[in-house]
């Protein structure tokens, strides 16, 4: 293990000096160093990758990367035909395929580098054991590893392939083009779009404009939901376990059934029922007009403050019974020595609450209260579901509503305008702030600060 863990160890450099001739060859001729050590077939897929990058980069590689500079220069447009004499459509550039094909020909070009790494291991590889008089192991041998020593490898290359295609590559496709005007205006292939730089994240930030005084009041409502529906469904439930768990409550078991069946319905079909409930017309309002209560129906989600409020209190309906069963579960593990000892000690209820329960409770949960508040904070389907962000304003920026959180704005945006390029945009702040808040409220949790356990 030592030896293998030094091989790991040596720099590239290292390696040029101390790998004999086919070994400095794999530094440009991939799979040298393994067919010169005895690995023929293996030194061969490497050198057929090799040259697969190299046909590839001179068939279109090259023509794609050099192509983002521009992303297009020839746009879409009619010509005349002098022996039809028509005007014909006369095919452009699409900068959405070309920014697409850039980004795929960067990745496979990481993934060449990765093989150049790999090979060049390899090579060496084989180089230490035929030195040492050891056996090389063969190709065949090398698949069979895949089954025993190396299994880690073949379960992991599937997954991870899947990972590259379905999700990084899409992520930087989305992540370069917020740096784009890739807008209403400029649809290819008809409207190419081009580079733009910052200019979209200075749009948002600046302090005028119609989109800055949309994004900021919006940014605003999105922390303010975020931590009111977390913390309120968390404390409203604790509280909830607790009252159902003391002593003196008889039915435990029907009672935690009750909320429990409040989950069985799908969350949008309880928003849309909801929100046909609380409409002008609704149920809600004809019952509180009938018995006296409101001479006019109450704007549960037509006015933008109680619109907030309302989104507020249905999002209890969702949270709270989820919350109430992790904490039950959490407090029947609870040690019952450290209530009995505060009971002799004289604490009363509150007392206990303070020093035993919800410590122990904040210890436990803070990883599910930091993911339930990046949740909410893109919690997109309590938002659209019930008021689809309305109401509307024409101080906001292109049919973005009061209630509208970040992603539902980005939904829009994307869906009903066609501003990729701020969707992309308003995407990466999501992601910063996210981020941000979960790496440093993780970090300076006690539940990182002191792994071993509680008190």
């Amino acid at each position: 293990m030592k030896k293998s863990e030094n091989v790991m160890k040596k720099s590239l450099g290292d390696i040029f000096k101390e790998g004999g001739l086919p070994c400095r060859l794999s530094f440009i001729l991939f799979g040298a160093g393994n067919i010169g050590n005895s690995q023929i077939v293996k030194g061969i897929l490497f050198l057929l990758t090799e040259i697969a990058y190299i046909v590839y980069m001179i068939m279109s590689g090259v023509h794609n990367l050099a192509a983002l500079a521009t992303l297009g220069e020839n746009q879409q447009g009619m010509t005349l035909d002098e022996k039809l004499g028509i005007y014909v459509v006369t095919q452009g550039d699409n900068s959405m395929l070309i920014l697409l094909w850039g980004v795929v020909t960067a990745v496979i070009t990481v993934l060449f580098l990765g093989f150049w790494y790999l090979n060049i291991r390899s090579g060496y590889e084989a180089h230490r054991l035929k030195t040492a008089g050891r056996k090389v192991p063969t190709f065949l041998e090398d698949i069979k590893s895949l089954a025993n020593k190396n299994i880690h490898v073949g379960f992991m290359t599937f997954p991870l392939l899947g990972i590259l295609v379905f999700t990084i590559m899409p992520l930087i496709y989305m992540i370069l083009m917020a740096f784009t005007n890739y807008d209403a205006e400029h649809q290819p292939p008809g409207n190419l779009f081009d580079w733009v730089g910052l200019a979209n994240f200075r749009a948002l930030a600046s302090s005028s404009g119609k989109l800055s005084a949309t994004f900021w009041p919006i940014l605003g409502w999105t922390l303010i939901w975020g931590f009111v529906a977390t913390f309120s469904c968390y404390f409203l439930g604790m509280f909830l376990a607790m009252l159902i768990n003391s002593k003196g409550i008889k039915l435990k078991k029907m009672w935690r059934t009750v909320f429990v069946m409040t989950m069985a319905i799908p969350v949008f079909i309880s928003l849309l029922v909801v929100g046909t409930m609380l409409g002008k017309n609704g149920i809600v309002n004809v019952l509180l007009q009938g018995w006296g209560f409101s001479s006019s129906p109450l704007p549960f989600l037509t006015d933008g403050l109680w619109a907030k409020c309302t989104v507020i209190v249905v999002n209890l309906w969702i949270g709270i019974p989820s919350t109430m069963i992790m904490v039950t579960g959490i407090l029947m593990n609870i040690p019952a020595e450290l209530y009995e000892s505060a009971h002799i000690d004289g604490a009363g209820p509150v007392k206990t609450f303070l020093h035993i329960t919800f410590p122990y409770m904040i210890f436990v949960t803070t990883p599910y209260l930091i993911t339930q508040l990046i949740g909410n904070f893109n919690n997109f389907g309590v938002i659209y579901f019930l008021t689809e962000g309305q109401p509307n304003t024409l101080e906001y920026y292109k049919g973005a509503g009061r209630t509208d959180l970040l992603v539902t704005w980005l939904y829009k945006l994307t869906k009903d305008s066609k501003d990729y390029n701020l969707a992309a945009t308003i995407g990466i702040v999501s992601f910063i702030i996210s981020a941000t808040f979960s790496l440093i409220s993780y970090t300076r949790s006690n539940a990182v600060k002191n792994e071993e356990g509680f008190m």
